[in-house]
């Protein structure tokens, strides 16, 4: 049995696919924990990646979105003590635009946007968004861990200058466990179509695939540019990812919220663990958010998201990440602030509210005061003009 003190990495992943890749890239498989926390119902795949120990969390079958992503964390933290890292992996729907050239299997990393001041994900509400037309951003994901962030940094540059072995670190699982050859494999390039924003996919008939029910008119799609052999395919992109608490599949709306945001990706469980598990995101794209999805690219989609933090971990040392503060103690303390930010602005409230109604009541006193015919006398002697009123002394009618 493993002793649930010695994992330092919280993996969390969404469905069994991710969950599937994600232990395919263990370098060792461990037993399972030694102990568990009394309320802990989830399933853990323990082993050791490179140099750190990595506990591996799926959320529940059939189970999806914010809710169920932050109990998954909760219990897993509650778990295993000494995490200091999060990380959510999986699969997740592109966004491509004329500045992204997002292809299916491309990787997406949450990371800042600087100039909007957000975190690595937005999260907005898609039910106001079929109402009205207009995106209610509701939040963003708390940085990850600064580990992660600078060895984010440096393997950017790395593959910039090297590129990247993600492909045949896939081979390399994928002939270490041949049998997911058949749902982890890449698929043929042809069934990477990206349609028009007004071509959809017959609701009536979704259980045909693209090639079946669209066609392969090529004036229907959206023309891109080939990758040449000094492009990574897959690339890796960073930037944005939109969490939502409905599936997106409307490639307008797509556009329309990945124009207002800049996001890169769209999914669904990261805005529940927005309090409960600051984490790195990192998704695989295997579909384009349209009515266009599928499953085939699921596979592959995930084992290139796993692929990447596999490469990402290789560059933050055990000792670096042991600096990390547990991530219990960091959700202590973000709740904590919280509260004290929640106080403040109840107290700035109650002060506004209760200068309002000081003025409220000063304003009431002096209406209904009675006149005072002192001070009324001696304001009227201060701006009386001189000589106004004498007339009277001089006519005959008034002496």
């Amino acid at each position: 049995m493993s002793d649930p003190g010695i994992y330092t990495i919280g993996w969390i992943c969404a469905i069994t696919t991710e969950f599937v890749a994600a232990r395919a890239f263990l370098d060792e498989q461990h037993d399972d924990p030694l102990s568990i926390s009394q309320h802990d119902n989830n399933s853990y795949s323990l082993g050791r990646m490179g140099r750190h120990n990595v506990a591996i969390a799926a959320l529940p079958k059939s189970e999806y979105g914010t809710t169920a992503a932050a109990t998954v964390a909760r219990d897993m933290i509650h778990s295993f003590p000494n995490l200091k890292v999060g990380l959510m992996v999986g699969i997740g729907g592109g966004a491509p635009s004329k500045t992204h050239d997002i292809h299916l299997g491309d990787i997406v990393v949450g990371t800042r946007d600087i100039n909007a001041g957000k975190g690595g994900v937005v999260q907005y509400d898609y039910g106001k968004t079929i109402q009205d037309r207009e995106f209610s951003m509701t939040g963003s994901l708390n940085q990850p861990p600064q580990s992660l962030l600078t060895a984010v940094s440096s393997l950017e540059a790395r593959h910039m200058m090297e590129g990247h072995d993600i492909n045949g670190k896939i081979e390399r699982v994928l002939e270490k466990y041949p049998r997911l050859k058949r749902s982890h494999r890449r698929p043929h390039v042809t069934s990477d179509r990206l349609y028009l924003p007004h071509i959809t996919h017959s609701q009536t008939d979704s259980s045909n695939n693209c090639s079946v029910v669209c066609g392969g008119d090529q004036s229907e799609m959206v023309m891109r540019a080939e990758r040449g052999v000094e492009d990574d395919n897959p690339a890796v992109h960073y930037g944005l990812i939109a969490s939502g608490n409905r599936l997106m599949k409307d490639a307008n709306i797509r556009d329309q919220l990945s124009k207002q945001t800049g996001a890169l990706c769209f999914e669904m469980e990261v805005a529940g663990l927005m309090n409960h598990f600051p984490c790195l995101v990192i998704r695989g794209i295997c579909d384009y958010s349209d009515t266009h999805k599928n499953k085939e690219w699921q596979g592959f989609a995930a084992m290139t998201a796993a692929a990447y933090t596999r490469d990402l971990l290789e560059e933050v040392s055990a000792a670096v990440v042991n600096r990390e503060d547990n991530l219990a103690m960091a959700i202590k303390s973000l709740e904590a602030s919280q509260s004290w930010q929640r106080t403040s602005i109840q107290e700035t409230n109650r002060t506004a509210s209760d200068i309002r109604t000081s003025q409220r009541h000063t304003d009431l006193r002096r209406w209904l005061s009675p006149p005072n015919s002192s001070t009324n006398a001696d304001s009227a002697r201060i701006v009386r003009q001189e000589g106004t009123g004498s007339w009277i002394f001089d006519e005959p009618s008034f002496i």
